[in-house]
């Protein structure tokens, strides 16, 4: 058999669209996967929901299909995605529309549902992971909870014959992992050859970062043409062995360094990479240069699936406020700092003190606290304080008190923003399989 190409479209939810226009026309692909759901994500898209109930899926769902769906539809490739995060149904939708638009007749959307285990969480009120409490002591806080899905959701949906697969909560790697057992015929309990396949969707999944983009760093790891980075593709054998690469003429690199650097991220056990599909072993995987962007790999293995699924909880925990202003000039860091005394003085008058918060100077101790800030006396500095609080009008109240360093002193402060954001917090819990109950649903232009 040939090799299954497919390729990667997107890392996160708001990564660029012409990278993948460029593997929809010029990559010769059998899929193109976006990968564009974060832990926290589904639960903003699931309070999203709760206001314009029409709403819930990727904000650049449109946009990304737009600009794909003519190339795909006329080579034949399989457009897979979670987009659909917290409203997978409005999110096929969605594709029809645009398909109308575009005048595309007979595009063939599958809907993945299922994730959606919010019903269960209350009735069953299982334990947090990493905590001692249960869900039940989220209380009305709780506003979503998304079981993670495996390949095995998406393969109906596969064997449908689809041009698009929409889906909400599904594990990164699963996304990859369909197509390739789809495609191959591989056996749901093959668990070697599911590793194996699990590695191929952990190295795609975060697009740029396998091709360069997370690693560059001037005069350290020079990346060529940063500005037209190239979103990587996998050529995949039937054995599951693959060779990692990105379209000739694209920026970025494919190379051992960055193929590792990825294979490591987000890995606490190499021998144990808990998915729904397979416990996926990569401490033998092998990465070899076999030509100018390409990195062949191999070695990865399995054992048998977790019992349980991993479910994503998302609640309400409070508000943000944030103002910042920024000093420039000769003594522009005694400035900035007597500026953060004077507020914090503002938010002991104001009963703040209290509050969980942050109060630093870009520039000079915002990343690695005071202890690394030096002596050094920079020309500019933005002081920004940001404190946690339980209601909207208290988040308000921390931006304007910023804002009233204008005339208020020290002096030459300028450039002042504020913001209030809501906070939606993520935890996690395991769930039986039988409280995820997948389903397709077909949809056709």
């Amino acid at each position: 058999m040939k090799p299954f190409r497919i390729g990667a479209g997107a890392g996160y939810a708001g990564d660029r669209i012409d990278p993948a226009l460029a593997l929809a026309e010029r990559g010769a692909l059998d899929a193109l996967v976006f990968e564009c759901l974060a832990e926290r994500t589904i639960a903003l898209a699931q309070l999203r929901r709760s206001q314009e109930p029409g709403h819930g899926y990727d904000p650049l769902l449109e946009a990304r299909m737009r600009a794909v769906l003519p190339a795909c539809m006329r080579q034949g490739v399989t457009v897979i995605s979670n987009m659909g995060a917290a409203n997978p149904l409005a999110a096929g939708a969605a594709v029809i529309d645009v398909a109308r638009e575009l005048g595309l007749q007979g595009l063939r959307v599958a809907v993945v549902s299922g994730d959606d285990v919010l019903p269960w969480v209350r009735a069953h009120d299982p334990a947090l992971m990493d905590s001692t409490e249960r869900a039940s002591g989220l209380g009305g806080r709780l506003i979503s909870a998304n079981a993670y899905l495996g390949a095995d959701a998406l393969l109906p949906a596969l064997a449908s014959g689809a041009n698009v697969i929409i889906t909400g909560r599904v594990a990164d790697p699963a996304l990859f992992l369909a197509p390739l057992m789809h495609a191959f015929g591989w056996r749901a309990d093959d668990w070697p050859q599911l590793g194996r396949g699990v590695l191929v969707g952990h190295l795609l999944e975060c697009a740029a970062q396998v091709s360069g983009g997370y690693i560059a760093d001037p005069g350290r790891f020079d990346v060529p043409n940063l500005h037209d980075l190239g979103f990587p593709l996998a050529e995949v054998q039937p054995d599951g062995t693959a060779v990692v690469t990105k379209l000739e003429g694209t920026g970025g690199v494919v190379n051992r360094l960055t193929c590792t650097a990825q294979l490591l991220y987000e890995l606490e056990d190499p021998m144990r990479y808990l998915q729904p599909d397979v416990v996926a072993d990569f401490s033998q995987v092998r990465l070899q240069e076999v030509g100018p962007d390409r990195v062949q790999v191999s070695g990865a293995s399995g054992t048998p699936r977790p019992a349980q699924l991993k479910a994503t909880l998302g609640y309400r925990d409070g508000w943000i406020g944030e103002g910042q202003i920024s000093y420039a000039g000769p003594g522009a860091r005694e400035r900035g700092a007597l500026a953060l005394q004077v507020l914090q003085e503002r938010l002991r008058r104001l009963g703040f003190d209290a509050l969980e918060r942050r109060a630093e100077l870009i520039g000079v101790d915002a990343m690695h606290g005071p202890n690394l800030g030096g002596d050094r006396q920079p020309y500019e500095v933005r002081l920004r304080l940001a404190v946690r609080c339980a209601t909207r009008a208290q988040a308000e109240r921390v931006g304007q008190e910023v804002e009233a360093m204008y005339l208020n002193g020290p002096a030459g402060g300028g450039g002042v923003t504020q913001s209030v954001r809501e906070v939606i917090a993520a935890a996690s819990a395991l769930v039986p399989r039988e409280a995820a109950r997948s389903a397709v649903h077909m949809l056709e232009s």
